[in-house]
């Protein structure tokens, strides 16, 4: 193996781990920034109320976005999978 092809393969595996994380957290922050606000505005200063609705807020996107999350995860294995024979020694 070569560094060029390890660096690449490195790269390809963060870039997946990525574009699957991202919605996820992207929900979590807006859910997460939204509660933080209504907390400072009342001035509720309990930490575990973000609990819940970070829960729920994570189950609807897995529950919409997990069979293309799935999917692309399906392909980047099966691209390793395939190139596994033809690697560089």
């Amino acid at each position: 193996m070569t560094e060029a092809y390890i660096l690449s393969f490195a790269q390809n595996a963060i870039i997946v781990a990525v574009i699957l994380v991202g919605p996820i957290l992207l929900v979590s922050l807006l859910i997460g920034s939204l509660i933080s606000m209504i907390q400072a505005a009342t001035q509720i200063n309990e930490v575990t109320l973000t609990f819940i609705p970070k829960i729920i807020g994570i189950g609807l996107v897995v529950a919409f976005l997990g069979s293309w999350m799935v999917q692309n995860l399906i392909s980047f294995t099966t691209n390793v999978f395939v190139n596994l024979p033809s690697m560089p020694r």
